[in-house]
């Protein structure tokens, strides 16, 4: 199977990663602008225009080069101490788990976990979002619950309570459990969770939005591990 990305930015980072790219379209201007990357590329090179591009791609307007690479296989992800990993629970917009995948890559977190009914990570608009951090992500689409519930490392989620994140002392590795945009975290994995977490709120908004919650989580994590 195959997915596709469009755009400069997506496109370089695709073939700076270790994906397999089939087919590379461009116009002159990324030929041009990208000879020295272009030359280790061994697939399929078509030169066209932008309109082209525009007419084959989602963007409104794309410039420069669109990209077909295969999709690497489900493989199971090891859970290890002295890591932060993402867990990801019926993260169902495709603006929030591309979001979510360019925070991880940020903070250092190279490994996600999606529940079955996660976005799909290859979707146009997740790709578009995370601006290029997805070729440099592991992934599995995996049952939470089981690869959960015997690991050797603690199980943290976010909650609407539980101890603050500003308050928080604990480790600096684990998993850490985000649930969906509307209704959290299902009740089968609040079993596995070790330590809730909250981000204290200081005006009267109901809730924050999943990306930016993961973003508050790990920027605190990383602040505990200067």
């Amino acid at each position: 199977m195959a997915f596709f990305v469009e755009g400069a930015k997506n496109v370089t980072e695709l073939l700076l990663s270790d994906f397999t790219i089939t087919h590379l379209l461009l116009t002159d201007k990324f030929l041009s602008e990208q000879q020295t990357l272009l030359a280790r590329f061994e697939g399929e090179k078509i030169v066209t225009t932008p309109k082209a591009l525009k007419s084959m791609g989602t963007f409104s307007s794309n410039e420069q080069a669109l990209a077909v690479a295969r999709i690497k296989p489900n493989a199971p992800l090891e859970i290890r101490p002295g890591e932060l990993i993402l867990a990801l629970d019926d993260i169902r917009d495709p603006g929030n788990l591309g979001t979510i995948i360019r925070i991880a890559d940020w903070y250092g977190i190279k490994k996600i976990l999606l529940s079955p009914e996660t976005a799909d990570v290859y979707n146009p608009k997740v790709l578009h979002a995370s601006m290029g951090s997805f070729s440099r992500m592991s992934f599995e689409y995996v049952d939470l619950k089981s690869k959960l519930s015997d690991v050797a490392v603690p199980v943290y989620g976010a909650f609407l309570e539980g101890v603050s994140i500003h308050d928080f002392e604990g480790g600096t590795d684990g998993v850490l459990l985000m649930g969906n945009e509307s209704h959290g975290i299902r009740d089968d994995l609040k079993a596995l969770v070790s330590q809730k977490l909250t981000i204290p709120a200081f005006g009267a908004a109901e809730s924050l939005n999943v990306a930016i919650a993961t973003a508050v989580i790990c920027d605190n994590f990383r602040r505990l591990n200067k």
